[in-house]
Parts: structure tokens; sequence; C-alpha cells
């Protein structure tokens, strides 16, 4: 295709086609029931865990705080891309505009990316809690944790912009229908009209940056908490430790553990079926588990939430 026929099919490439899942209307409707309920339970337990951290003054502390803002990052990041797939299950076009698809692309990346990195600050957080408790307040201050969640965010919402940028540049062709759940690199990259093997690598080489790159980090910290707990000579102070660390684990084994199946191994050729399922492990699953493991394995939270719907049943 020629320079001038690329710049008309680009012309006419308005909107994209999500294709979501190709199954039955009876099928659809069920994955519209299942996923409308796993997203209300998504934003009602992570909106809970962040007003019990706000309604409850002993939990003003940096790991609360962290886990705070990880919930509240939670409830957008699923946001981002939800609301628009529930209304596919239930329309016959399923389109998202050019401008739509594109700022789709951009928060749900920015917000994912905030995750890895706020992530990394809480295995920090416990790091230094429990392997310098004497130096922690003096370092962990309010205006430290204020300052390391406002980085993870700017760094987060820039990580990706330009790659984004530079795809959205680029001519379309025909025919515009992604063979996804949400608007992917991979199925958008299938789509542009030219090869672009720069923006493609940067694109990627930036996704294994960012989650190998916090995974080590992560990885680092709690080998190095392993064995401070190990030296600790109180049977109770291990046990919290262990508590405390292995709920953020869980966390994060589930969240690294889908993204680096699709965003570390490009060439490995992963069927349209399995990014699917794969991407929405990620996008819901891991959301929705955040607030049962960390309300379940924490007894200060539990004792928040039970404050909360004490104070609402006297009301």
């Amino acid at each position: 295709m020629n320079k001038s026929e690329a710049n008309l099919s680009f012309a006419f490439v308005k909107e994209f086609i999500l294709q979501g899942f190709s199954c039955e209307w009876k099928i659809q409707v069920l994955l519209f029931s299942f996923f409308t309920t796993t997203y209300s339970f998504t934003v009602t337990g992570n909106g809970a865990i962040v007003c019990a951290l706000l309604h409850d003054q002993r939990l003003h502390t940096p790991m609360y705080m962290f886990l705070g803002n990880f919930s509240f990052l939670e409830i957008w990041y699923v946001s981002s891309t939800v609301p628009k797939m529930l209304i596919n299950f239930l329309s016959e076009k399923k389109t998202i505009s050019f401008a739509g698809c594109f700022l789709q692309f951009y928060f749900f990346f920015s917000l994912g990316t905030s995750e890895c990195f706020l992530l990394s600050v809480m295995a920090f957080d416990r790091y230094l809690a429990i392997c310098h408790p004497l130096h922690y307040p003096n370092i962990m201050t309010g205006n430290s944790c204020i300052k390391l969640v406002i980085i993870c965010w700017v760094c987060g919402f820039l990580w990706f912009s330009i790659p984004i940028v530079l795809m959205s540049q680029m001519p379309f062709c025909g025919p515009n229908k992604i063979d996804h759940v949400v608007c992917d690199p991979g199925p958008l990259f299938a789509l542009i009209c030219s090869s672009a093997p720069r923006t493609q690598l940067l694109c990627y080489t930036l996704s294994s940056l960012v989650i190998f790159g916090n995974f080590s980090f992560i990885l680092s910290s709690y080998a190095l908490v392993l064995i401070a707990v190990l030296r600790m000579p109180s049977a109770t102070g291990r046990h919290k430790a262990f508590s405390t660390c292995g709920s953020h684990l869980a966390v994060v084994s589930l969240f690294y553990g889908s993204l680096m199946v699709m965003y570390v191994s490009p060439g490995l050729g992963h069927s349209a079926g399995m990014q699917k399922v794969a991407t929405l492990f990620y996008a819901m699953v891991t959301p929705l588990f955040n607030p049962l493991i960390y309300s379940l394995r924490n007894k200060e939270i539990k004792a928040a939430l039970r404050k909360i719907v004490g104070s609402f049943s006297i009301t």
C-alpha cells in the first residue's frame, strides 16, 4: 500500500469494533451479569477499604496510607475498561471511537503502571519497617509518603505517553476490528498500515522495564525482609510480619503473573482467546481479590470495617 492509499484508509478509520467474545446472545447476557456482579463487588470492596482507612484514625500510618491509595487506584483501574466492556456485551455494534480507544489504552496502561510503582513502594515500606525499625519513623514520614504516592501517579501517567502518542499518529487500515475486549497494543499494531518496529519495540521495552524492574525490586525487598524475620526472637513478631507481607505478596503474584504472560513476551504469539482471558484476569480478577486478601488477613482493617458497618446500623 502506498502512502496516499494509507492516508485514505486512515481518513475512514473513525472508530474501532471491539469484538470481545463471539458467542450466543444468551451467553452474552450471562457474561454481562457475571462481570457486572464482579465489577460491583470490586468497586464496593476497594471503596470499603478506602472508607475504613479514612474513618479510623489508628490506621493513618504509612502502610495503610499506601494500601488506601492502592485500593483507590484499583477502582479507577477497573473502571477504565469494564464499563465499556459491559456495554459491548449488550450492544450489537460494539464500537469505540478512535479517540476513545486511545484514551482507554492510555488510562488502562497508566493506572496499571502506577500500580506497579505503588506495589514497589509498599514493599520498600515493609522493608524499612522490619529491617530498620529504629530509623523507620524518621524516614517514612507523612510528607515522604505523600511524595512517594505522587511520584507513583506521575511516573505511571508519563511512562507510556510517548508510544501511545506515536501510535495514535500512525495510519490505520481496514478492517477496523479489534479481536479483543479492550484497546490493547497487540491488536492495534496489527491494524497499522505500515510496519512500526521501533514503536513496537519501545512499547514492549517499556512494558518489560516497568514489570521486571518493579518485580525484581519487590522480590529483593522481601528477600531481605525474610532474612530479618527469621532472625526475630519472638514467634508473635514473626507471625505478624509474615501475615502482613504474605497479603502483599499474594496481590503481587496475582498482578504480575498475568502481566508477564501478556506484555513481556510479544514473540510467543498468544492466541486471541488467551489474550482476552489474561486481560480479564489482571483487569478484573486481581482488583476483586485485593480487598478480600487484605481484609481477611488483617485484623485492623476488619475492625475498621466492622466499625463502619456498626455506625451505619445505628444510623
